[in-house]
């Protein structure tokens, strides 16, 4: 089984002097996942949490609904293919769309390029709590505090994205990955197999909000979304259309609201 991360030897310059080092590096690999016996996607992503991996993508794409539709799932001891098996047949997509996340993201999801004419529905389970909940800009910075300090294989390596789960007090579940998309279908993964019942309020994440990263989040049934970095237009607009309010740059107690601020105390 491979490690998240590995050691190498590398050359360090400090100040135009050449040393002989040793580093660390996230882990990159290709991992197939087979539904049912047949050959679906590759995941470029790091192999850590693969089986949650593999479900939450089934689940954010809304081919499964819960942790009952999953007959069997396994890690094949080579850690390169993810057997799942679902309790009831489902049937792979025709196409597969190219999205912008990194290292090659993919999904099935009807969602359109650029701006949408009018409104798109949220996805299949997405029950956000509109007007339920505030939150006090100090709480959010502390959040973001917890974020940084559960990012155990980026103080490793660097070069990972985190993402987490917070019931709107603590963080309860985190996740990282070489993919910033990855991380959203670990945390739905791992919700299902470790049935994990706390509320799920917000997700923090280390990478940008795109539409795909929206929908993924949406299908987790949070109201908030808060990010270390820049939303999409269509990120924007779309949680403008499913009252989600959307949280960029937000570091060092500094963040900008995108959409439904009402949910930010002043």
């Amino acid at each position: 089984m491979n490690h998240p991360t590995i050691s190498l030897e590398l050359n360090r310059i400090d100040n135009g002097v050449w040393q002989k080092d040793l580093g660390r590096t996230p882990t990159e690999i290709p991992v197939l996942l087979t539904v049912n016996g047949n050959p679906w996607v590759e995941f470029m992503c790091t192999p850590e949490h693969l089986d949650a991996l593999a479900i939450g993508f089934l689940y954010n794409e809304g081919l499964i609904d819960c942790a009952k539709d999953i007959a069997q799932s396994r890690v094949c001891p080579t850690g390169d293919n993810v057997d799942v098996w679902t309790s009831h047949p489902i049937e792979k997509p025709s196409h597969w769309r190219m999205t912008s996340g990194c290292a090659g993201g993919i999904t099935s999801a009807g969602m359109e390029a650029g701006l949408p004419e009018k409104e798109l529905p949220p996805p299949r389970g997405f029950l956000c709590q509109f007007g339920k909940f505030t939150l006090n800009p100090s709480l959010i910075n502390g959040l973001i505090h917890d974020l940084y300090r559960v990012q155990e294989l980026h103080r490793q390596s660097g070069g990972v994205h985190a993402s987490a789960l917070s019931d709107g007090r603590h963080l309860f579940l985190s996740c990282e990955d070489i993919g910033r998309h990855n991380t959203l279908d670990k945390l739905a993964g791992r919700v299902l197999l470790e049935n994990i019942v706390e509320p799920r309020q917000i997700i923090l994440t280390t990478g940008r909000i795109s539409s795909e990263m929206l929908q993924k989040s949406a299908s987790l049934g949070v109201s908030v979304v808060i990010s270390f970095t820049s939303p999409t237009s269509l990120a924007v607009q779309l949680a403008d259309q499913w009252g989600m309010t959307l949280i960029g740059y937000a570091q060092n107690k500094h963040f900008k609201i995108y959409a439904h601020p009402e949910r930010i105390e002043a």
